[in-house]
């Protein structure tokens, strides 16, 4: 996914990213790398020079949970990048779990959260896993992803990155890409040797200068909530926000659910989507993979 030293990689991102006046550096004139020198984050967190290039480099892999935070702290990290450097720290300690393949044509999303999606005849609603593979969708979130879904496209990253409708799709496309990265980077800090996102990561840098640009800041958010604009070609111009909510009996999995201000024109852009929506089969009833579920919960 990237050079084998994600640790580093992501310490060497954030200091790089971090300015030096916020961090307390008096400023010295024109620095000839960007961002903090690695001396000063070694000063900032009590820890050798040497000792920081090591782990910068990738010879140094074991640094405990206090080192850890003082890192955290010199580099200002918000609370999920410093538990993203505690999940990489602890990955170096052993063998980095890999992620479960799917067999082919089995989608684990248990019926009874189809049913209860299905239900929700004015909210549009997606699970996804940590990949952002959109595995489920009730009727009105299929027909606000339509645009994607009808190009048989069922990764949110991958639409971003490489399909030109995204950026029509998207008004404010730069601030959905950097925003799909920073949740793909949160939720793969124990994927580092999945095979679907190696591949997927693989592909995007091959093919998207973009994405290996943004990429390499290593910028780390999960989905919580946020609002997001959709110029949706059935009914124009809408902005929802949306919720995310971990799945508690399958861990992999989230449920994103989208709202319109209420009496906004967005709402009754909604509105109109709910006849599109209402022509859809049931998730129980569509016949793509990314739908079903075979599951007997």
């Amino acid at each position: 996914m990237d050079s084998g030293n994600p640790l580093g990689e992501f310490l060497r991102a954030r200091r790089e990213t971090t300015d030096p006046s916020r961090a307390g550096q008096p400023w010295s004139g024109r620095r000839r790398t960007p961002g903090l020198r690695r001396e000063e984050v070694a000063q900032l967190s009590g820890v050798s020079t040497d000792y920081y290039a090591r782990l910068e480099q990738g010879r140094e892999k074991h640094p405990s949970a206090q080192v850890v935070d003082s890192l955290a702290r010199a580099l200002g990290l918000n609370p999920e990048e410093t538990a993203h450097l505690h999940q990489l720290a602890r990955t170096a300690h052993g063998p980095v779990r890999r992620g479960g393949r799917v067999p082919a044509g089995r989608v684990p999303v248990g019926p009874r959260l189809l049913r209860l999606m299905d239900g929700w005849h004015h909210t549009p609603a997606l699970i996804i896993d940590r990949r952002l593979d959109v595995l489920a969708g009730n009727r009105l979130g299929r027909a606000l992803f339509a645009t994607m879904l009808d190009r048989d496209e069922t990764n949110l990253v991958r639409f971003t990155f490489l399909d030109p409708h995204a950026r029509d799709f998207y008004p404010d496309w730069e601030r959905v890409a950097r925003s799909a990265l920073a949740a793909l980077r949160a939720g793969s800090g124990d994927l580092l040797n999945d095979p679907r996102l190696t591949d997927l990561v693989g592909e995007l840098s091959l093919k998207s200068p973009e994405f290996r640009a943004l990429w390499a800041r290593h910028d780390v958010r999960g989905k919580g909530h946020e609002a997001k604009s959709f110029n949706h070609p059935e009914v124009g111009e809408l902005t929802l926000t949306y919720d995310s909510f971990t799945v508690d009996s399958a861990t992999d999995q989230q449920l994103v659910v989208y709202q319109a201000e209420p009496g906004s024109t967005s709402q009754q852009a909604l509105a109109l989507l709910t006849t599109v929506a209402a022509e859809l089969p049931g998730p129980d009833l569509v016949a793509v993979p990314w739908v079903g579920a075979t599951d007997p919960a």
